[in-house]
């Protein structure tokens, strides 16, 4: 689909947010949940050149071919209008709604990835994850991840009418947030991953998915998990210059953590 779009804002900030998990809870606190996100949407436009969303804007996410699931014109509309603003928006598919196709490009321009993405931006290199999968022993996602997303799978269940696939989609949730909030040590292994990537030569690495916000330097970069809008409501932000994690009103205040981004010098 072709958009009509101003320009983007000369020298725009980078953006990026993840893990609202739209859909999950009761409907009184979707709604409230979605509207923070409009909200936070309609700052973003004030000054952005791009915004990445990092995974899990949906708590389940899969589309037919002419069905897709229920509800959130509001915040669709407000993307589509950040794109009318020439501001370009990247998804990079998380673990509960990585069976994205084409609707959000086609109707909203939105990019879509399935795997990490390799950035530069402002000559320094970013690497972003949603964050799943890379705890150390849990060969057993890695092997589901794969299952669930292959093609022929894919197809199999697109046959089961959509009401019964969104149950067996949320009753999936519940049991798999029960299984992980059990990994104690998922955060060490997602800073022991950061910490590999930066050595590679990576500035910033940028991950969700385990709902703990987290600013850390880490050797000559730094590790940002931007937490979550369930309990947070944090997000990044980057202005050419430094990278910082805030909250939605306010800046996260971590004790011995530094919340801003300086290029290190290269040794």
């Amino acid at each position: 689909m072709s958009f009509q779009k101003r320009p983007a804002p000369p020298l725009g900030k980078t953006y990026f947010f993840s893990d609202v998990h739209l859909g999950l809870g009761s409907k009184d606190d979707d709604r409230k949940r979605e509207q923070r996100v409009i909200r936070f949407l309609d700052m973003v436009k004030q000054d952005a050149g791009e915004l990445f969303i990092l995974g899990d804007l949906f708590d389940y996410w899969f589309e037919y071919k002419s069905v897709v699931p229920k509800g959130y014109f509001r915040l669709f509309a407000k993307l589509a209008d950040l794109r009318f603003r020439g501001i370009q928006i990247t998804y990079l598919a998380g673990n509960h709604d990585f069976w994205l196709k084409g609707y959000l490009t086609d109707e909203l321009g939105v990019t879509i990835h399935t795997d990490p993405i390799e950035r530069t931006i402002g000559g320094k290199r970013f690497y972003l994850h949603h964050g799943d999968g890379l705890l150390k022993n849990d060969t057993g996602y890695r092997i589901l991840k794969r299952v669930l997303r292959n093609r022929f799978n894919i197809f199999l269940f697109s046959l089961i009418h959509p009401d019964i696939t969104s149950w067996i989609a949320h009753w999936s949730s519940r049991k798999s947030r029960a299984y992980t909030s059990k990994k104690t040590f998922e955060g060490n292994d997602m800073v022991d991953f950061a910490r590999k990537k930066i050595r590679e030569g990576f500035d910033v690495v940028i991950m969700g998915h385990n709902h703990q916000s987290l600013f850390k330097e880490l050797d000559r970069g730094v590790y940002v998990n931007i937490g979550d809008w369930l309990h947070e409501n944090t997000y990044a932000v980057f202005d050419g210059n430094k990278i910082q994690l805030k909250k939605w009103g306010e800046p996260v205040r971590h004790p011995q953590r530094q919340n801003q981004f300086q290029k290190p010098q290269r040794v």
